[in-house]
C-alpha cells in the first residue's frame, strides 16, 4: 500500500506546515471570532473548500454559535462587527470574492481561507483587480499546493489527492480551539453541541444549549 503511506505523509507534512507557518493567523482568526460573538456579533461559515464547514456547524462536540451563510438570508443582516469566513483555494472565484467584497464594505470582519502558492500564480478576475487575500480582513494559508493536488502517481497524468480540504477543516478545528479558550478567559461558557443521536443529548440541546444561545448569543 504504497500509496497510502504516501498519502499519509504528505498529510502529516501537510499539518506540520500548517503548524509552522499558521499558529500566528490561527490566533488572530480564533481572537477575533470571540471577540465578535462577546460583544453581540454573529459568526457566519460560507462554502469551505467543498463543504468542510458543515463539519463544524450544529454537530456534536461543536459550538452553536457558528452558522452556515446562506446569501439570500443574511446578507442584508451582516453589520459591523460580525465575521464571514469565506474560501477560495486560487484566491480568485469569482463570487467569493464579491461575496468578500460586500461584506468587507459593510464593516464585516472577513476571515478568508486561500493557498497563498496557488493564489499568487493566478490572475484576479475582480474589477478591482485584487485576489482574495489582497482585501479581507485576515487571510488564512491552507498551505496546499498550486493546483491542489499533492501526489505525483506513475501512469496518471494528474496530481492525485486534494489538500485544502482537509487542512482546512485541521485550521478551523484549530481556530475553534482559540476561540473556546479565549472565550472562557472572558468568563464566557461557549454553547458545545452534544451529540444529538447520543442518549440525552438532543435535550441538551434543545433545552440548554439552544435557549442559552438566543438569550446571549454564545
Amino acid at each position: 500500500m504504497a500509496l497510502m503511506h504516501r498519502y499519509q505523509k504528505a498529510v502529516d507534512d501537510l499539518f506540520a506546515k500548517v503548524r509552522d507557518t499558521q499558529t500566528e493567523t490561527i490566533i488572530k482568526a480564533g481572537t477575533m471570532i470571540a471577540d465578535a460573538v462577546a460583544n453581540g456579533g454573529k459568526v457566519y461559515l460560507n462554502d469551505i473548500c467543498h463543504s468542510i464547514e458543515m463539519d463544524l456547524i450544529y454537530r456534536g462536540g461543536g459550538p452553536i454559535f457558528y452558522k452556515k451563510f446562506k446569501k439570500d438570508e443574511h446578507m442584508e443582516s451582516l453589520k459591523a462587527g460580525d465575521v464571514l469566513v469565506v474560501s477560495s483555494v486560487s484566491g480568485r472565484t469569482a463570487h467569493v470574492v464579491d461575496l468578500a467584497w460586500e461584506a468587507m464594505e459593510k464593516g464585516v470582519n472577513v476571515i478568508a481561507f486561500t493557498s497563498m502558492e496557488y493564489a499568487r500564480q493566478v490572475d484576479p478576475v475582480h474589477p478591482s483587480g485584487k485576489k482574495l487575500y489582497e482585501f479581507v480582513t485576515l487571510a488564512v494559508d491552507n498551505c496546499a499546493p498550486a493546483a491542489e493536488a499533492m501526489l505525483e502517481v506513475e501512469g496518471i497524468e494528474a496530481r492525485f489527492a486534494a489538500a485544502s480540504g482537509i487542512a482546512s477543516d485541521y485550521i478551523m478545528w484549530n481556530i475553534t480551539s482559540v476561540v473556546v479558550e479565549k472565550m472562557l478567559e472572558m468568563g464566557l461558557t461557549p454553547g458545545i453541541l452534544k451529540s444529538a443521536n447520543f442518549p440525552g443529548g438532543n435535550d441538551y440541546n434543545k433545552q440548554i444549549i439552544e435557549p442559552h444561545y438566543d438569550e446571549f448569543g454564545w
